[in-house]
This record gives C-alpha cells, structure tokens and sequence, in this order.
C-alpha cells in the first residue's frame, strides 16, 4: 500500500455532514414553489433571526464569493470605495468580484496585525482620504470573522471599529466564512459579534463547517435590502430550488450542530498549534494554524503524507493547516509528532 494522505490544505476538502445530507434527503420529496417560495428557504429569516437574537432579513446563496460580492454591491455604490484588510479574502481570493458586482466599486486595502484592521487604522486611512467630486466615496468597510490568519475580533474591537466607520456615514460588512469557529472560540452569543456590535450584513457561512455548498446573505437592518433580490437575480445566484440551500442551512442551526462541528474543528487546530510552538505566527483562535516551517521542514512534512497550502511565496517557508468539522484525530495526532520531530 501507498503512503497515506493526510490532508490539512482546506475545510472546503471536508466531506459534507451527515445531518445536512438527512436534511436534503428530508426535503427531497415531492413539488414545491421554485426561487425562495418553499417553505424552507420562507423559514429562514424566522430560524436566523432567533439565532442571532434580533429581526433579520436573510437570503440564501451557493456560494461565499456571492455572499461577500452582492453583500457589498448593496452596501456600495459603483463609485464607492471598500475599505478591507490587505489580506481580506475579497481582496486576494475572488477574482474582483465585489468591483464585478458592484460595477466598480473600488477597494481600499489597509494593515492590521494578524489581518485584523483596528479602529485607529481605519479612522486615519478616512481622515486621510479627502472626497471630492474627483474621489471614490466612502461607503462600506468589510472584514472577516475569523480573520484570514485565523483570529478573532472581540466585541469591543467590533463596537469601537463600526462607530469609527458609522460616524462617518459607511455600513459595515462581515464576511463569516468562518464564523462559527470565531463565535465557539469566543465564547459568546452570534448576536455579541453581529449586530450588537454594529455589523450591518453578515455573510453566513455554512459550506466550511458541514454543508454541501449552503451560505446565507444576513441583513440586520432591513432598510439596507433594497435591491438585493434583484442584484441576486440577475447575478445568476437566484436558485431556482432554494429548498435544498436553505434546508441545509436550517439543519445548520437546529441542536448547535454548527458549534459541535466548528469545537471539533477548532479543538484539532489548538493541538497542533501547541506542537507548533514557536514556530507559530498567528494566534490559533479558529480552525486555522500559520507555521513557520522553513523549505526543509515543508518537505519534511509533505514527504511524511501531509497535504497543506504554503501561505505567501514558497520560498518564505509559511505554512497553512486547516482543521475540518470531521478531521481524522489520528492524524492530527501524527501531525502534532511530525511537528514536535522537525
């Protein structure tokens, strides 16, 4: 037999659930009204709403590009400016989609320890933008929950940055691609790092922990849906049948499964940040472990069967390892010595 792989890469290689695939199984029997009139994708903004303890108007997507580019195209006008970290996910890793879907809206990348932007940062980077008929406007701020290198905004960091950006006049996207690993690590409510603190629309992410491919867009101030549907529409993410979308999201919900995959997830990040250990360059508070290998460590590990992402250039020696919702323990154990060894 082959040496066996073992995979850290991403939780997007993960397998799908069981319990979403019982709940598309659950709804696939019979006819049901097509685009959302199911009684499944209607349950949403009813399911989500006691989820997060407020009234919320919430719309289902495939996908978490959709989710952030239409989230923001609403937000942002084709003339507005977004300002994001420099390693936001929508700055490095979609293909220009929120200027696609906006029609160009322009981004304004900024920098943050452990990809994090801080309110001071964000207060200078609008004090020194001047706007005038000849500038992009100001109009949203996104950031991410976890952060691309794995950390966790605390509600205060939340409340003190979306007053900075609602005193001057730009609402405030969360993308949550991985906010379930955030909200366990926290150990808090999901309405203490949403609308408590100020967030405007959240993208929902499910596909990450256990879904198949399931996200939900999360307006919390419904004044702000305006032209969603239609902007959804017409970028071609109306599903004709939602149920199988939504039914998977409500799985998502019902008996904390999400926190039970995302505690699994996270529990296999910590252990192997310990054996990490000083090589580590980020703080383990998701599913996400930043290493610094070196190129002989690297080989050392991919030649032992573990599959991972170098993070930045190849020659800088950085490693991803991402933990999944059903991560194999024994071989978060062999990574773990694999670690310790080099």
């Amino acid at each position: 037999m082959g040496k066996q792989t073992m995979r850290f890469m991403s939780d997007n290689t993960a397998t799908a659930c069981p319990q979403m695939l019982a709940a598309l199984a659950a709804a696939n029997h019979g006819f049901e009204m097509a685009y959302g009139d199911d009684p499944w994708t209607q349950r949403l903004d009813q399911a989500l709403g006691a989820f997060f303890g407020a009234p919320v108007r919430a719309f289902a997507v495939a996908t978490g590009t959709a989710a952030n580019a239409l989230a923001l195209a609403t937000l942002s006008p084709p003339y507005g400016a977004i300002f994001a970290h420099h390693e936001a996910h929508i700055a490095c890793d979609e293909c220009g989609a929120p200027a696609f879907y906006s029609g160009g809206a322009q981004l304004m990348l900024l920098p943050g320890e452990h990809a994090k932007l801080t309110s001071s940062t964000l207060a200078a980077a609008l004090d020194a933008h001047p706007v005038s008929v000849h500038t992009v406007q100001p109009a949203a701020v996104s950031i991410s929950q976890a952060t691309e290198l794995g950390a966790a905004y605390r509600p205060d960091e939340l409340s003190r940055l979306t007053q900075v950006a609602h005193a001057h006049g730009l609402k405030v996207h969360m993308d949550g691609a991985r906010f379930a690993n955030a909200v366990t690590f926290l150990g808090c409510h999901p309405g203490d790092v949403t609308w408590r603190a100020g967030i405007d629309v959240l993208s929902f992410g499910a596909t990450k922990n256990g879904a198949l491919a399931a996200e939900a867009v999360v307006f919390f101030d419904a004044s702000l849906v305006a032209d969603f549907e239609l902007r959804r529409k017409r970028a071609g993410h109306l599903i004709s049948k939602s149920r199988f979308v939504a039914a998977q999201l409500l799985a998502y919900l019902e008996d904390d499964l999400w926190r039970r995959n995302a505690a699994h997830a996270n529990r296999c990040a910590q252990r192997i940040g310990l054996a990490a250990g000083s090589r580590l360059i980020a703080p383990v508070e998701a599913n996400e472990v930043f290493v610094q290998l070196g190129a002989d460590g690297k080989r050392a590990l991919r030649a032992a069967g573990f599959e991972f992402y170098d993070w930045g250039a190849e020659s800088a020696g950085t490693a991803r390892l991402v933990a999944a919702w059903d991560q194999d323990e024994a071989h978060v154990e062999a990574l773990c010595a694999a670690l310790n060894a080099l």
